[in-house]
């Protein structure tokens, strides 16, 4: 173990010219690598360091390796990819503002061994070069890859040296290298060769996508004439290196995907089948509900005239404030109502889509996958709030998901950078060596392995291989075993920190007895208690003990490739891998992993969730480039192994270019059976939502999303201006030559646009202005279009790419590579460009997925709904009522600061519909509605304290009206149950909780977002503890748990008012001379109503087993007491004038 601390290394980069050094183009990305020998002593690898001249003995000679070109051939690049990748795997990268680049060599990333061949910290042999102690070249099966006949072992960079410097000779038979051995080992080991000289178009090619060059001349000059553009050659040559490799045609007969030379006739002739396609609703339901809630418009209208027409003179005070209230009601169902006229449902046809994508045909004669790629990022910050168990499930849901693994990524976000999710990712990614493997060969579902091994029903049904029964028992124990190791993680780092922290403080006073002498005191030693990693070094990231430049806001930006990417063709077991389970028969590949933390430092405002979306999407740009992404939260896992083929359908189908992302409905686990508190919300996923998707398409909710990477770019819509008119109600006079002009546009400037103006064209060279300086990132983005693009296999598609473009393998990680993605994940990347304002989730408020979601349908996007018949994502969900009512104030907070912002709908484009429009309103106005609805609750106890009621008497006109206007709602409510498939309980539920929600958190929410609008108070809220509670042996210990919160106080005070209230009523008209009975049950009966939709709240206050707080009865007492002096004063009882004075209950 070495004993020196990981410190990182500063710049030394002058900071003083900045103002000269200003016109000068951006440095590239300085990597430094640092590598522990067997003495314990740091040797440090830097281009830097050899410009500088030190001349010292400790730098040696190292160079990031560059994909060859034709102009660098050092050696076969079937082994130095392979190499480079391996070597990129088993390196931590950090680094981030004014400082340099680092790729810390880890010989170990947790305690136990890493045993699968793509994990970081594999065990291999060693380097036989005396004074060399790195890894010896291996494949993807972790087999040992030796050069030379003579079977010597040989580390990369001593391969690198050989080849370079001592003449191409083997150090131990002293013979040369022979480069036809190399080309035969890359054979066997399946690694794809050099693609054939381009002079004549091959089969390989004809597979590579088709590209026309979009970089401007102004980009082409800034690259100089005497130097190599290696981004340039990506994109405008036949290329064998980057991510998404791309040819040209040789003439311009590709234009919208109809090409003869890339469509054969026989393909084009085959009958074109959909993948998906749209289940109305019936009309024997949909035109009764239409009618009902034309019916009920007209009677609310009527209702609200005759109510205005009519006051009651005996109160004018409480008649105007029903009528203030109920004119406002009114308005918030319009707008609740409108978006559902159009209820839609979807269906995919997966088979269609393997057959398409996944079927051997002329143009993919293997039958390789031709699927884009998908980037799925996970997103935590709290290791406390949000355990590591959860997010390590997680991410073995994604792991195994069926889904062509070398196309698959999934990206970490750890933004509190603690050693505790480094770590559990790290035991997630050795447990899916054999947990993957073992879904694979059984068709597991749900591939969630604590949702696997808790279910209750029987696990045995359908499988029907032998050794099911054995391959579960043994998967179980490991589980079993993975559980303890994580669950004890905190307790590993904890004592690892303090036995390296005692070490080092010996040796700080041993170092000072040295310099002071044995015979003077010696002072103690103050040493940082730093957290140190499993391989003797310190962690970058926050410390246990947070200290300068090692706390959640002053960290270095890390980037841990956990699995390193597959190999593109399949990995079978084998007899060695037979000691768990027999895999001779099932692929063992795994997807690629990468732990992102970015960059943290003070006085840098990070956005919270939405800055670290961003920074993932950029450094995934760089790293895999899917040109879709899938975003989850850390507790919602894949329920449904083929969920990302289902979003695809609609992808991958005809005018799916359009659609901007694929929402998938939030389903949740751990909710008590009666839904208390309406954790389910299934009339908003399966109500709103549904009838979101007849119109512009749901909105987006957080979680569960798969999106197009172009629209999180910012770009408009492909043929935005065909679409014009569908989204205007007018059209302008120059609307026909505009299109003209766009029409006539190159392919990829129509696909990529951005910006208001009909005529602004893409130019790459404003892209740095939006995106900032990473030509790396640049690059990637027509890359991400075109394979995004749907398939072109029929002629009506528009806008499409050739079949079997997207065959071929993705190029090797690369240190560069590497490095660029921490670059681009730093603190200061985003200054002076577009992030967080038009490119990527948008900043500005808690609910940065709604607005996100807006700004896509206002620039003219779709989106689709896709509730599959299995749940696609299972989640957790807040079941304390004190939880609860903090989630839904953030939501509600958030809504208040789209209304106050210019995301407002008012202010949205002409490319939005109007329907979609007023659901986008309904979003930023319905918290209001408490205001209206907390006087409303209180009317019915101001009506009967002072027997007076909102109208004169209880005549026969009123009463139809409100027969009219309720049983019109509840027939509504029957059909809304009718064609979306919930329940009439859980309608309910939201019914009660839409009352508790809007008297507690949504008044608080309208308050806090005046603050922040009037007062610039900011607004700051704790993550929702994903946690259970204590009582282990409960499951729904959690609902339990009454837990204060100043929210409470307006529920509590309009139960206790309506109740007293209904007391004094009916003491009042008992023993009256004339009893009023009529305004006693006009008062009493809206009491009631109030009084049932609170019931679910005071239920949840009552707790369990006398659990109920002090202080609930102290506030329910003082409530009491305050408002029983309050009516006395107001109608003190006859023939006295003083409260209390001679009053005698009747």
């Amino acid at each position: 173990m070495a004993s020196k601390s990981f410190k990182p290394i500063r710049s030394n980069l002058s900071t003083a010219s900045d103002a000269s050094e200003a016109q000068k183009p951006p440095l590239p990305p300085t990597v430094t690598f640092g590598r522990r020998t067997s003495s314990g002593r740091y040797i440090s690898y830097s281009r830097d360091d050899l410009d500088s001249e030190l001349g010292s003995g400790d730098f040696m000679n190292y160079t990031v390796h560059i994909p060859p070109t034709p102009d660098n051939q050092p050696m076969d690049p079937s082994i130095s990819q392979k190499v480079e990748e391996q070597y990129v795997s088993n390196s931590l990268f950090t680094g981030g503002f004014n400082s340099v680049t680092r790729a810390h060599l880890m010989d170990k990333v947790i305690e136990s061994e890493a045993i699968h061949p793509q994990m970081a910290g594999t065990k291999g042999s060693r380097c036989a070069i005396p004074g060399c102690d790195a890894k010896v070249m291996s494949d993807e099966r972790g087999n040992d890859i030796l050069p030379c006949e003579c079977d010597f072992k040989i580390c990369r960079d001593c391969y690198v040296d050989a080849v370079k410097t001592g003449g191409g000779i083997c150090p131990g038979c002293k013979e040369p290298y022979k480069n036809t051995d190399l080309d035969e080992i890359a054979v066997e080991h399946g690694r794809p060769l050099t693609l054939p000289p381009p002079a004549t178009m091959s089969k390989m090619e004809r597979r590579l996508s088709l590209m026309k060059s979009t970089k401007s001349a102004l980009m082409r000059s800034q690259t100089g004439v005497g130097e190599f553009d290696h981004n340039r050659w990506l994109f405008e040559t036949r290329g064998t290196y980057g991510y998404g490799n791309a040819i040209w045609p040789k003439d311009e007969g590709f234009e919208n995907g109809n090409s003869d030379e890339v469509e054969p006739m026989e393909f084009m002739n085959k009958p074109w089948r959909p993948l998906t396609r749209k289940l109305k609703i019936p009309a024997a339901v949909l035109s009764p509900y239409r009618l009902l809630i034309a019916v009920r418009m007209v009677v609310l209208g009527f209702f609200l005239a005759w109510r205005v027409s009519h006051p009651n003179t005996d109160a004018y005070w409480l008649w105007a404030m029903s009528v203030v209230c109920e004119i406002w009601f009114a308005f918030s169902w319009l707008l609740d109502q409108l978006p559902k006229l159009c209820p839609i449902n979807r269906a995919t046809d997966l088979n269609v889509l393997k057959e398409k994508f996944e079927t051997p045909s002329p143009s993919n004669p293997t039958g390789k996958s031709d699927l884009p790629g998908i980037d799925i990022f996970v997103s935590t910050a709290d290791p406390e709030k949000e355990p590591p168990l959860v997010t390590a499930n997680t991410i073995l849901s994604i792991l195994a998901a069926d889904y062509p693994v070398e196309k698959l990524a999934c990206y970490v976000s750890d933004d509190g950078g603690a050693l505790l999710t480094f770590e559990a990712m790290a035991e997630a990614a050795s447990f899916a060596n054999i947990w993957v493997p073992f879904c694979r060969k059984h068709g597991i579902e749900p591939r969630n392995p604590e949702s696997y091994f808790s279910l209750k029903r029987d696990p045995f049904k359908n499988k029907v291989k032998s050794d099911f029964v054995k391959d579960r028992r043994r998967v179980k124990r490991e589980y079993d075993e993975f559980k303890v190791r994580i669950n004890g993680l905190p307790d590993s780092i904890r004592r690892r920190s303090d036995a390296y922290h005692a070490r080092e403080e010996i040796k700080a006073m041993k170092v000072q007895r040295q310099n002071i002498g044995a015979d003077e005191p010696i002072e103690s030693v103050k040493i940082s208690k730093a957290t140190w990693m499993a391989d003797g070094t310190h962690w970058p990231g926050t410390w246990l003990q947070p200290s300068s430049e090692h706390s959640k806001g002053d960290h270095a930006g890390i980037i841990q490739v956990m699995l390193k990417p597959p190999s593109d063709e399949p990995l079978h077991g084998t007899v060695e891998d037979e000691k768990l389970l027999n895999l001779s028969e099932v692929d063992i590949r795994l997807p690629l992993l990468v732990y992102v933390s970015r960059e943290k430092r003070p006085g840098y405002d990070h956005n919270k969730k939405a800055g670290a979306m961003n920074a993932l999407v950029r450094a995934s740009a760089i790293m895999s480039n899917g040109p879709f992404i899938l975003n989850l939260d850390c507790d919602h896992y894949i329920y449904n192994s083929q969920a990302m083929r289902e979003g695809m359908c609609f992808m991958m189908d005809r005018g799916g270019d359009r659609l901007c992302y694929v929402q998938f409905p939030q389903r949740f686990e751990g909710i008590d059976p009666s839904d208390r508190y309406a954790n389910h919300n299934t009339v908003f996923f399966d109500v709103n939502m549904r009838a979101l998707d007849g119109l512009q398409g749901p909105v987006y909710v957080g979680t569960g999303c798969l999106f197009r990477r172009v629209a999180l770019y910012g770009f408009d819509p492909p043929r935005s201006k065909e679409h014009q008119a569908g989204f205007c109600s007018c059209c302008c006079g120059g609307q026909r030559k505009k299109h003209t002009s766009v029409a006539s546009s190159p392919e990829e400037s129509r696909a990529l646009r951005m910006g208001d103006s009909d005529d602004e064209e893409m130019n790459l060279s404003l892209f740095p202005k939006r995106f900032g300086n990473s030509t790396f990132l640049i690059d990637s983005i027509p890359v991400a279009e075109y394979q995004g693009r749907p398939l072109a296999d029929h002629p009506a598609v528009k806008n499409g790419r050739p079949p079997g473009a997207l065959t071929i393998p993705r190029d090797l990680l690369d240190a560069s590579t590497v490095a660029e993605a921490i670059s681009v994940i730093s603190c200061w990347y985003e200054d002076k460009t577009e992030w967080g304002n038009r490119v990527g989730w948008i900043y500005g408020s808690v609910t940065e997925d709604v607005v996100t979601g807006y700004r896509m349908h206002n620039r003219g996007w779709k989106s689709v709904y896709c509730v599959t018949k299995r749940d696609a994502f299972r989640g957790t969900a807040p079941i304390n009522l004190t939880d609860r009512l903090h989630q839904v104030l953030r939501w509600a907070t958030g809504s208040v600061e789209i209304f106050f912002s210019r995301n407002n709908a008012f202010l949205a484009s002409p490319k939005m519909k109007v329907l979609q429009r007023i659901a986008y309103l309904n979003v930023g106005i319905y918290p209001f509605t408490s205001i209206f609805l907390i006087v409303y609750c209180f009317l019915p106890a101001l009506s009967l304290f002072s027997g007076q009621f909102i109208v004169q008497t209880l005549n026969v006109t009123f009463l139809t009206y409100l027969l009219i206007i309720t049983l019109t709602l509840c027939m509504l409510a029957v059909l809304e149950i009718r064609w979306s498939g919930i329940e009439l309980e859980e309608w309910w539920r939201n019914e009660q909780f839409w009352l508790i929600g809007g008297t507690s958190a949504h008044l608080a929410a309208v308050l806090q977002g005046l603050l922040k609008v009037v007062a610039g108070i900011e607004i700051s809220f704790t993550l929702t503890s994903k946690s259970a509670g204590d009582d282990v042996d409960d499951e729904f210990a959690d609902l339990y748990i009454v837990k204060w919160t100043s929210l409470m106080i307006p529920p509590i005070t309009i139960m206790i008012t309506n109740l007293i209230a209904i007391a004094v009523g009916f003491s009042r008209t008992i023993y009256s001379v004339i009893p009023q009975w009529s305004r006693l049950i006009g008062g009493v009966f809206f009491s009631f109503w109030v009084l049932a939709h609170l019931y679910p709240f005071a239920k949840g206050l009552m707790g369990r087993r006398g659990r109920t707080p002090t202080i609930v009865f102290v506030w329910s007492g003082l409530i009491a007491i305050t408002i029983s002096l309050l009516w006395v004063a107001i109608s003190p009882p006859a023939g006295t004038n003083q409260i209390g004075g001679s009053f005698t209950f009747p």
